[in-house]
């Protein structure tokens, strides 16, 4: 057991979270029990998570996304007043991490995504530090790379045939990160994989002669917020439950 300050002091220490301009609030973002036991984690802080945390009597929820985003209606009514009074209702925290939680060289999205396709990281894919390059150990087809994606994450990737038929040196970015090709394709990689993908990455795809995979956006993410919570747990002594909403996107 922690306290729930202490707890929140050393995650915004670990992720380095005052450094990052970030679209939403990191860290607390609602305040429960005043001591942690029992954790859960997971992707997005939908109703659905909050009821499995409710039932599994946890004292804080984690998460990859958070509330309070830039640009969203700041009034607390409908769907954002039932997840809250859900919440407060339960006396449960929500702590939140976005880019930091992209970002972090071992717990980070993208650190865990290397490591589970077992590429071997040469740098930051940008100045932001959020996306990584790297490369296989050898040249595989394009083809069989998709394959890898679909057997680790549990998710079939949308595959933009792009560059030659081998690829070897690639650059990742969790989530909606398809814009990040373009550094990818500065870099003169063989192939660039985010989580989401929109009409016009297909052109630059094609025209740029790169291969782009977009495994998902959920799929992308659980790595980093379970790899977190597996790390507090041992830390602090918590009981963790990372709790997988399946969402297709």
């Amino acid at each position: 057991m922690v306290s729930l300050d202490k707890l929140v002091d050393y995650c915004n220490q670990l992720l380095d979270a005052g450094r990052f301009r970030d679209y939403a609030p990191n860290g607390l973002q609602v305040q429960g029990r005043d001591r942690v036991a029992r954790l859960v984690t997971g992707v997005t802080a939908s109703r659905a998570l909050i009821e499995q945390a409710v039932a599994l009597e946890a004292d804080a929820i984690l998460v990859h996304h958070g509330y309070f985003w830039k640009g969203e209606d700041r009034c607390v009514v409908g769907l954002k007043r039932d997840r809250l009074a859900l919440l407060l209702e339960h006396g449960i925290s929500l702590i939140a991490y976005h880019l930091p939680l992209d970002a972090h060289p071992q717990l980070g999205n993208n650190a865990v995504l290397a490591r589970e396709l077992e590429l071997a990281v040469d740098g930051p894919l940008n100045a932001e530090g959020i996306g990584l390059h790297g490369r296989l150990d050898a040249p595989v087809d394009a083809a069989l790379f998709a394959e890898r994606l679909r057997r680790v994450l549990l998710h079939t990737p949308l595959h933009i045939p792009g560059g030659p038929e081998s690829i070897q040196r690639i650059g990742w970015c969790t989530g909606a990160a398809q814009d990040y090709i373009e550094q990818a394709v500065a870099l003169g990689l063989d192939a660039f994989v985010s989580g989401e993908v929109s009409e016009r990455t297909t052109h630059m795809a094609r025209e740029a002669g790169i291969h782009y995979y977009a495994a998902g956006h959920h799929a992308t993410e659980r790595g980093g917020v379970r790899a977190l919570g597996a790390h507090l747990a041992a830390h602090f002594g918590l009981e963790h439950r990372f709790v997988d909403v399946p969402n297709p996107v």
